[in-house]
């Protein structure tokens, strides 16, 4: 057995295991060592079978007889039976699809079972029970007829199944795989100083006691090697990374804050000292002469773009190196068009007074600021002659979605990239966008998403990191209520109050259309369609209500933004499509319909659609849910002080995937423990980053640069 080998050349498989083993990702030998348990049932309470009963789930220690192969009577489904007995009784075994357990285990062996305690025509019998042979019984199992031979042996490994692949089908071959000596095939990448230094257990030994731990502790260091392991070499490729972009040349921009003074002055709010720590720390990476890499993480509303603007102008107002006419440029990529559209329209406001051109770009068409006919407003213009103006260097500030990336797009001195909401970017997009200049430029890449410091410092460990952590003076904070059935009436009437002092609302629904309701596990939840017909029908006949969803086209979803925004509409009832940056101040109230099916760090973004004014703020959180877990979640967006609170609360119960709706950072689930402890990251990063900046082709580390070149060549990506 080798561990690259297929598992089929190894274990004689049905097809239904055959498919079970591919949705399960596990190919080969190593594959099948590398699924680890998700959990450990523990046997510590364990029964005699003579206070069995129906229904139960229990664990047992006992001998095994009468082992024989069998088909059931109706169905003729192959199955093993036994009988399995100890001091106080005798209990019958049966394996339905396992007529192979009758093979393994031999006649007369002490043996562990834990399964489901099943009942037909009054007799007692253990269902498909998970089974183990022991060399010995544990100790003080009931009065137990054998002596004081046994030992503490309680835990066994619970595995992810698939149809055709039981938890204890996949113990059985990995034991197999355990027997054959493939473990001395494993070579540990990990230096032994590191795992010295943080007392962790070398590979092979990880193996064994993370799939046959005889201790809570050896369990429990297993998972914390495998988890430190996973992050350093997330960390490795991290750190190569931003050492290799930071070796290319940058344009610099040297401005004092001095400089900066009479641009900031004219927001139309104080900056923050949070503002003006991020705007500093932004400069001061300008004038290094090598290309900057930040992620500025800012709350729902603190002034990310303002923040922006900032570094646009340091760069717009900087001539090419040795000349004395033109402007350095920047592209400015946000994720949707509704968004990008919305930039435009704020650079307008903050650069009109300097004269410099602003552009836009999108699938839907151009524009470009100020127009020749009106020297206040914009103009639709054509791509070509956007794509002249841009690569001839006329227009310093291009704003656009995934168009800006597209091959036709050239400039003529890029100088600074900033992305916008960038976890929903990969790594290969901004790649491509830093490559349309000479000079590598400099990232400014910005999110609102709550994101755990351990899992930016994992993610993103390649960008340097910058919080906003501030709010603008005189914002209030949102008043948010969680909102039961029994009291939608009463917060209706709260509503309309709102929208009679000219007020507007917004209403998110989890779905589009009504489900199908022939449809087996039909998501029954409110729909954005049939929601806008009962407000305007039962609730709010007197006000004007439209709808917003994805699959409107870009056109349709800028006309009623643009619509909503001039209040011709007082609720937009609307899916999480608004979640992103959509700003209109004259907007107060928002509603969110089946709030148990959002993630925190989701309702939290949802609900800063409202706080872009000094206009008090009210988030309604509308569930249909009364489980305790549930509504305990929901207080949790009612009483945090802001999104990193949140994100780590989520983090803690729920797990980063819930946490974004989807598992998109391509992390592990052993991975996620890390991310966990802020100890274990930060040691993964601290050795990562030594290693790297010691030996940055780790030359002396052959067996880490051939697992890391592996992991690249898997073209894994962390967004």
């Amino acid at each position: 057995m080798k561990l690259n080998s297929l598992i089929e050349e190894n274990f004689r498989l049905a097809e239904i295991q055959k498919a079970a083993l591919r949705k399960l990702k596990i190919k080969t030998v190593k594959d099948l060592l590398y699924h680890f348990p998700v959990r450990y049932g523990d046997t510590s309470s364990v029964k005699n079978i003579g206070s069995l009963e129906g229904g139960e789930n229990a664990a047992i220690f006992g001998k095994i007889s009468g082992l024989k192969t069998s088909k059931a009577f109706r169905k003729k489904i192959p199955m093993a039976e036994a009988f399995i007995e100890d001091e106080t009784g005798k209990i019958k075994a049966v394996w339905f699809h396992q007529p192979y357990i009758a093979k393994i285990i031999g006649e007369g062996a002490f043996i562990k079972a834990e399964g489901k305690v099943s009942e037909r025509k009054g007799e007692l019998y253990l269902s498909n029970p998970k089974i183990e042979t022991v060399s010995k019984l544990p100790i003080g199992v009931g009065d137990s007829l054998f002596g004081e031979r046994g030992e503490n042996y309680t835990l066994y490994p619970v595995y992810a199944e698939s149809k055709g692949i039981t938890s204890n089908w996949l113990f059985h071959k990995i034991q197999k795989a355990f027997s054959s000596g493939i473990l001395d095939e494993m070579i540990d990448p990990i230096p032994e100083d590191i795992l010295k230094k943080y007392n962790l257990p070398s590979l092979k030994t990880a193996v064994i006691w993370i799939h046959s731990p005889r201790r809570k502790k050896d369990a429990e260091a297993a998972r914390k090697r495998f988890a430190f392991e996973e992050i350093f070499f997330i960390q490795l490729e991290k750190q190569k990374e931003k050492i290799e972009y930071e070796k290319n040349p940058s344009a610099v921009i040297d401005k004092s804050e001095k400089d900066l003074e009479n641009f900031i002055g004219k927001f139309p709010f104080k900056a923050t000292n949070a503002q003006r720590k991020a705007i500093s720390d932004i400069l001061a990476d300008f004038k290094k002469g090598r290309a900057m890499s930040r992620l500025l993480e800012g709350d729902v509303g603190s002034g990310k773009t303002a923040v922006a603007a900032v570094a646009v102008y340091a760069a717009a107002t900087t001539r090419p190196n040795g000349q004395s006419f033109g402007n350095l440029q920047t592209a400015y990529m946000a994720p949707t068009e509704i968004l990008a559209a919305q930039h435009f329209e704020s650079f307008i406001k903050y650069f009109s007074y300097l004269n410099i051109s602003v552009g836009l770009i999108t699938g839907s068409g151009c524009r470009k600021f100020p127009s020749k006919v009106n020297p206040l407003g914009w103009t639709d213009i054509s791509r070509t002659q956007l794509l002249k103006w841009v690569a001839n260097g006329e227009i310093p500030i291009l704003i656009g979605t995934h168009a800006l990336i597209q091959k036709t797009v050239n400039f003529k001195n890029l100088a600074l990239v900033i992305i916008d909401e960038q976890h929903r970017f990969g790594t290969a997009q901004r790649q491509k966008l830093a490559k349309k200049s000479a000079l590598a430029p400099h990232l400014l890449s910005m999110t609102a998403t709550p994101i755990p410091r351990t899992l930016a410092l994992t993610i993103y460990g390649d960008l340097d990191l910058t919080l906003l952590d501030e709010m603008p003076e005189g914002r209030k904070k949102i008043i948010t209520e969680i909102v039961l059935p029994n009291a939608r009436e009463m917060t209706y009437e709260k509503i309309r109050e709102e929208l009679k002092n000219g007020r507007q609302a917004y209403v998110i629904c989890p779905r589009i259309d009504e489900p199908d309701p022939s449809m087996e596990m039909a998501l029954l939840a409110k729909s954005v369609k049939e929601e806008a017909k009962r407000l305007k029908k039962e609730v709010f006949p007197e006000y004007e209500i439209s709808i917003l969803h994805g699959k409107m086209k870009p056109s349709e979803k800028e006309k009623v933004m643009n619509d909503f925004k001039d209040k011709k509409i007082d609720i937009l009832v609307a899916t999480s499509v608004v979640e992103v940056g959509v700003n209109v101040t004259n907007a107060t109230v928002i509603i969110i319909e089946g709030a148990e099916r959002f993630g925190l760090s989701q309702l939290h973004q949802l609900r800063g659609r409202v706080i872009r004014s000094n206009h008090q703020a009210y988030c309604f959180v509308f569930a249909d849910t009364k489980t305790d877990k549930t509504l305990n979640r929901l207080k949790a967006l009612k009483e945090a002080k802001n999104g990193f609170e949140l994100a780590e609360y989520d983090l803690k119960f729920r797990g980063t995937g819930e946490l974004y709706g989807q598992k998109q950072w391509g992390i592990s689930d052993i991975g996620m423990e890390a991310i966990k402890n802020i100890k274990m990251v930060e040691a993964a990063r601290a050795e990562a980053k030594n290693l790297i900046e010691k030996d940055f082709s780790l030359t002396a580390y052959p067996l880490l640069r051939q697992k890391l070149s592996h992991r690249q060549s898997e073209a894994i990506h962390f967004e």
